[in-house]
């Protein structure tokens, strides 16, 4: 039985999935590819929240500090862009009501942008 492939020559993702094509085992593709793309993604979809504040705001964020992180900072950043918007803008601009694992981020994000800490107010 041949697997079919996309138009392009690569797999589909159900293809992959199922694992007839090992898709990070092709020849040529390292893990820093896999990462420079979760960054790339990441980067699209912090530019694209859906209002323009949280665009600014985390668009902004990552511009500066993506290239920076480490594959286990990007993927708490991931998670963070799965959060809705309305519960991640008071994060950001209250400054409170996030949990640990998000703490490090937001207040990375506030000081980032100099928004003052609750302490401080």
């Amino acid at each position: 039985m041949r697997a079919e492939a996309h138009r392009d020559g690569w797999p589909t993702f159900r293809q992959a999935a199922k694992g007839l094509y090992p898709v990070l085992m092709q020849a040529g593709l390292k893990m820093t590819d896999d990462l420079d793309t979760r960054r790339r993604r990441a980067l699209y979809r912090a530019h694209h929240r859906g209002t323009k504040e949280l665009d600014f705001l985390i668009g902004r964020y990552a511009d500066g500090r993506l290239i920076s992180l480490s594959l286990d900072e990007l993927l708490r950043f991931e998670r963070l862009l799965a959060i809705p918007d309305p519960t991640l803008q008071e994060w950001i601009f209250s400054g409170t009501g996030f949990g640990n694992e998000f703490q490090a981020v937001v207040s990375d994000i506030r000081a980032f942008h100099g928004l003052s800490s609750p302490a401080d107010r």
